[in-house]
């Protein structure tokens, strides 16, 4: 397939047209009565309220878990947890942002499941509330110089948001099938081409695809020590035409002639489930054992353990600015952060997450309810799954390089 990479002006036009969001410049005015300066103040305030958890609703694992699990924990402490499922997180994101314009102090939306380029956008825009998190006090069973907590895709947290899980980029494939199983990304790239129409991606920005696009993009560079985390222009013309150059070069390959692309992860994974490919790929591979074990996943899945490693983040809650129900999102918060709900988390039967809690923080008997958490026969553990675990790019990475994809990949 012949096409002609972007020159410099090239590049620099697709990336004019892929910054053009709109950022409001300041952030909604809190409430006086919503400023607490001790936790006791919070809980206090929090009883009766009711808070509104904007959350990607394609999960079904996550939606039983928030619905059956932390839904009623909330519950027993006075607050009344509503979940509200979305396609996107923009979604939620659109929302505040409306709400911050409008001046609103008591907006459709509390708390955010959120990381990566909503949450930098966001917090640019004045759409998170900031300077809360030091309150909750299990945010002492975090380690405080945990990098994924520190940083989320580049952009300092500030107390603006609050771990609850760890994810780490997960190719997957069906042992049955194949055979002459890849170990870095350069046999994948071969082994794409030597099995025509057995591997996609999902179209960015997609979450995954999205990320699988950046994977790609350290792949032809040298790694993630080549190409600098911060965004500049001269680095995006820089690193980017290999990129181009890549994911041309095995279109032709992919499931359909790489004429079409599904639409999101659950697309790619039916693709998988259903025999169609022999490749899927999860920030989440820790929920792929109950997958297999309902029947869902062929039995011969398998998690691919690439030479590069691959890239790990962390996930958390945002607290709108424009909420009427801060103290009550914070209790959810910090219930979210506790012992009791992270081993739930964890299970593989409810949402199989990694924890954010640093074990050595824990007593005894908080670390042997991790301990006993069933071992995967599909999954590695953490510790495994994240050895040469690769950084994020900085989130002003992504729309550009989502949009120079489909001007270049998708488009042509």
């Amino acid at each position: 397939m012949n096409r002609t990479l972007p020159r410099r002006s090239g590049v620099a036009a697709a990336l004019a047209i892929a910054v053009t969001l709109p950022l409001a410049a300041c952030s909604a005015p809190a409430a006086d009565d919503q400023q607490y300066a001790t936790w006791d103040e919070v809980v206090a305030a929090a009883e009766g309220q009711t808070v509104k958890l904007w959350m990607y609703g394609g999960d079904e694992q996550g939606n039983r878990y928030v619905n059956d699990v932390l839904v009623p924990a909330a519950a027993e402490l006075g607050v009344t947890l509503e979940q509200v499922p979305i396609a996107d997180t923009p979604d939620a994101l659109n929302r505040i942002l409306s709400e911050v314009q409008a001046g609103e102090t008591d907006g459709e939306v509390d708390l955010v499941w959120v990381n990566g380029n909503n949450f930098g956008t966001g917090k640019e825009a004045g759409a998170w509330e900031c300077g809360w998190t030091d309150l909750l006090p299990n945010m002492a069973l975090t380690d405080p110089a945990d990098p994924l907590l520190l940083n989320d895709f580049g952009t300092p947290v500030d107390g603006c948001e609050v771990p609850w899980h760890k994810a780490q980029f997960t190719l997957v494939y069906n042992s049955d099938t194949v055979t002459d199983v890849p170990t870095s990304y350069d046999e994948l790239f071969a082994w794409i081409e030597q099995n025509p129409g057995r591997f996609t991606y999902p179209a960015p920005p997609d979450f995954t695809g999205s990320v699988f696009v950046r994977e790609v993009l350290y792949a032809v560079n040298g790694g993630p020590e080549e190409v600098p985390l911060a965004y500049s222009d001269e680095a995006f013309e820089q690193f980017t035409p290999a990129l181009i150059e890549q994911l041309q070069a095995i279109e032709p390959f992919l499931w359909r002639e790489g004429t079409t692309y599904p639409q999101n992860s659950n697309e790619l994974n039916e693709l998988f489930a259903n025999g169609e490919v022999d490749f899927t790929m999860t920030y989440g591979p820790a929920t792929l054992t109950q997958l297999v074990a309902d029947g869902t996943y062929p039995a011969g899945t398998t998690v691919l353990t690439l030479e590069e490693g691959t890239v790990g983040n962390a996930s958390f809650l945002g607290l709108a600015s424009t909420s009427g129900s801060k103290a009550g999102a914070m209790v959810v918060a910090n219930l979210a952060l506790s012992v009791e709900q992270q081993v739930a988390k964890a299970q593989p039967d409810v949402w199989g997450q990694f924890t954010v809690l640093d074990l050595d923080q824990l007593s005894d008997e908080q670390r042997a309810l991790f301990d006993a958490l069933p071992a995967s026969p599909v999954v590695p553990t953490y510790d495994v799954l994240s050895e040469n675990a690769n950084p994020e790019l900085a989130s002003a990475w992504v729309t550009p390089i989502d949009e120079l994809w489909r001007q270049l990949v998708l488009a042509q």
